[in-house]
């Protein structure tokens, strides 16, 4: 990836605005916003987009990924394909597009600008709720971009593999649970031992949009002192529910050309509430 242009390396797994709204009426595009709540979906969305709800169709109860074939009749019902080009969009879009390369689909990417700019821009909306013609998509699912709650407990004893905990400084010091602020009666609050923490801060422009390759670079500098970028080491994301794990995992995999990148997309969630595992408080 270090001999492409930039242009080249975004545009395998971004698309702009003016991009979607020219195939809004492609038969071979769909769009699907992500989210936590229905409210601004409902409010208004993108036209012919579907709405991924993270807690009621992506994570069980117990905030667990939901099982392959849970989530095989939600992109069929959603209207994807084998060559569908899914554009996600909203709060968590690369949760998204994490989520399908985990189930081994290869047409995706990420709208790069926020609902807000689409909207003052004075793109199409709608509240119309689409009813796409359900597909026969199948699951080949893709381990090598997840990494479940044993992998991470043994990464804690092995040379080479580097945990990055991109919660906020409060979530990995302990002192909340929840990135609102509350504990969990039924977890602990920490991080993982041995974790690096790696916040998000100043990934994205006013706009929304994705800041230059060269300044993603310079937000994931730490790293370079664990042989994390450039080198050989395998890197484990994790955050709270696997929203902000994906979006490291797409900048770095997608954006950064490091292809040694995986999520624990049971992340604080489910370590937390496991009263077996280690943790850790700064």
């Amino acid at each position: 990836m270090a001999d492409e242009s930039e242009a080249v390396v975004r545009s395998r797994a971004l698309v702009d605005p003016q991009w979607l709204e020219r195939h809004l009426q492609d038969p071979k595009v769909r769009v699907v916003e992500v989210d936590v709540d229905p409210a601004a979906y409902n409010d208004w969305h993108i036209p012919g987009a579907v709405l991924w709800n993270i807690y009621t169709d992506l994570k069980d109860p117990e905030y667990h990924t939901v099982g392959h074939a849970a989530l095989e009749d939600l992109t069929r019902r959603s209207g994807v394909g084998p060559d569908t080009t899914v554009v996600f969009y909203g709060y968590a879009p690369c949760f998204g597009f994490w989520l399908m390369t985990h189930l081994g689909h290869l047409h995706l990417r990420v709208l790069d600008c926020s609902r807000d700019t689409w909207r003052a821009a004075g793109h199409p909306m709608s509240t119309d709720m689409p009813q796409p013609v359900a597909t026969d998509f199948r699951v080949t699912a893709d381990a090598t971009v997840r990494a479940d709650r044993p992998e991470v407990l043994a990464a804690l004893s092995q040379q080479g593999t580097v945990l990055l905990d991109v919660r906020t400084a409060a979530e990995y010091r302990g002192e909340r649970f929840w990135p609102s602020g509350a504990m969990d009666p039924a977890g602990r609050a920490g991080h993982v031992p041995t974790a690096i923490h790696q916040p998000l801060d100043g990934l994205y422009r006013d706009d929304g949009s994705f800041r230059s390759c060269e300044e993603l670079a310079r937000i994931f500098t730490k790293l370079e002192d664990v042989n994390g970028l450039g080198g050989d080491a395998q890197l484990i994301t994790y955050c709270t529910v696997g929203g902000r794990a994906a979006t490291a995992w797409f900048v770095l995999r997608h954006l950064l050309g490091h292809d040694r990148v995986r999520v624990y997309d049971g992340s604080w969630a489910e370590w937390g509430r496991s009263p077996d595992v280690p943790i850790a408080r700064t």
